[in-house]
């Protein structure tokens, strides 16, 4: 199964000209096995200005099945990654990318994304990345 990160998304619901947008398209359109989180359906939700849009948006999405954070074990595997990453000599930027990750981590899913911080996480602790390439 395939996790799709907000960085993602929000590419193909704009209709940005990027691979990781046009992989995505194929994805859907050949019914690949794709999913969401709940924090990242929260992510993408809350940039959405227009009300329409937002409830088509919204409607559109909950069509995919979503994979849950496992409870507390969710959240202290997410701190964990943080500092084995920090430990590394790397910063990740945002709490929720190293939440996305243990989701991920947990569930044995691959993460499709466009976010450079899943790239250290992904070295430093193994997290399995989609290749857009």
């Amino acid at each position: 199964m395939i996790l799709v990160d907000t960085s993602v998304w929000i590419d193909f619901l704009i209709g940005r000209d990027t691979p990781f947008r046009h992989r995505l398209h194929y994805l859907i359109e050949t019914e690949e096995d794709i999913c969401l989180t709940e924090i990242i359906l929260t992510e993408i939700l809350q940039g959405i200005k227009d009300d329409s849009d937002y409830a088509l948006t919204r409607n559109y999405l909950l069509q995919f099945p979503f994979s849950s954070a496992k409870g507390l074990d969710t959240y202290i595997a997410a701190a964990d990654i943080y500092r084995k990453c920090r430990k590394a000599g790397k910063t990740i930027r945002k709490t929720v990318d190293c939440i996305i990750a243990s989701i991920a981590l947990e569930n044995s899913l691959i993460l499709l994304h466009n976010d450079s911080d899943f790239e250290i996480i992904k070295i430093c602790v193994g997290l399995k990345t989609f290749d857009v390439a």
